[in-house]
């Protein structure tokens, strides 16, 4: 242990296995996240393809591989509003290494004078990678701008630091079942 580090409550709970998966939160407002550990088994009846879990309030995304040898949460970006948010079932369609961007319908509405498209690159909003869900619009996908993680600041999607999401790519497969909570 390094000096003046000091293990609280919540760090040892994590460490013994996680918060109570029905203890309520209070919702997240600023970037640090409200981290509450997760074990599969409440959400998927079983790991084949490997799971993903996101999960919205505490701004985290757990992955399990198909044979449970690798577990993995990072922190993520969340959707900036209620009404931008999506919950429910969905899987992994399409991985892309070097993603273009072009905003939806409903951004460009909002924002008219956003670029119709940004080619992949260091100025991409979707990073160095993304995974495609069977949700229109919907990606996993990495971020150029790292003050994004641990806040609301999307626009639907869920955003990890560029080298989260190249560890993510290469360990989900196409098929992956994902579920936002």
């Amino acid at each position: 242990m390094t000096a003046g580090f000091v293990a609280t409550p919540a760090i040892l709970r994590a460490q013994d296995g996680g918060l109570p998966l029905d203890e309520e939160e209070a919702p997240v407002k600023r970037n640090v996240s409200g981290f509450r550990a997760h074990t599969w088994q409440p959400y998927f009846d079983s790991l084949r393809n490997g799971a993903i879990l996101v999960d919205t309030k505490s701004r985290t995304l757990h992955y399990w591989s198909d044979d449970e040898t690798i577990v993995r949460v990072y922190p993520t970006s969340v959707p900036l509003s209620e009404e931008l948010t999506r919950r429910g079932r969905t899987s992994v369609t399409q991985k892309v290494e070097g993603p273009g961007w072009a905003p939806t319908p409903s951004m460009k509405k909002r924002n008219p004078e956003w670029p119709d498209y940004v080619p992949p690159g260091p100025d991409n909003p979707l990073g160095t990678h993304a995974l495609y869900l069977s949700w229109k619009y919907y990606r996993i996908h990495g971020t150029h701008d790292t003050r994004k993680i641990g806040r609301q600041s999307s626009n639907g999607c869920i955003g990890l630091y560029n080298e989260d999401i190249a560890e993510l790519f290469e360990l989900a497969k196409v098929g992956t079942q994902v579920l936002l909570i």
